[in-house]
């Protein structure tokens, strides 16, 4: 682990009125990182709200609108054949919590959708084409199956 990280996995839950089961997030996480061979070195999730997600998409990608899910790599040079994950992760819960009936699922549910695909997007993935899409959508399926349900 870099000495300037404290911990490899810290979750921050930020929003004033919404939260996630830490521990289950966490058991998702690491199921992840462990099936995609990846190697945890410092990754921070974020859980928030939409106006700090929005805030964030503006002042970083330049994008003015909300969006679910935001991932920033932390690497100096990511090389796409190693899987270090070094990153961090904002999850907009109000997304999740007006969307998640849109897609059948549970409010936690939907978030740890959000939180599997920007993990994945550290892990290399990319969505800038179908078939990119196609193969991220199937991947974060997979995962969400076999973890523990969401409460």
């Amino acid at each position: 682990m870099d000495d300037a990280y404290t911990t490899p996995l810290s979750i921050q839950q930020v929003h004033p009125s919404r939260q996630l089961d830490e521990e289950a997030l966490e058991r998702l996480i690491r199921h992840v990182i462990e099936a995609e061979h990846g190697d945890l070195v410092h990754l921070s999730v974020v859980l928030t709200d939409h106006e700090t997600v929005r805030s964030l998409n503006v002042s970083y990608l330049d994008h003015d609108y909300d969006t679910d899910v935001l991932s920033f790599s932390l690497r100096d040079a990511p090389d796409n054949d190693d899987q270090i994950v070094e990153g961090e992760i904002y999850i907009d819960l109000d997304t999740a919590a007006e969307r998640h009936e849109e897609f059948d699922a549970s409010f936690a549910e939907e978030a740890h959708r959000y939180v599997v695909h920007g993990l994945l997007h550290l892990l290399g993935y990319d969505d800038q084409t179908p078939a990119g899409q196609e193969t991220m959508r199937a991947l974060e399926d997979q995962y969400l199956e076999a973890a523990p349900p969401a409460s």
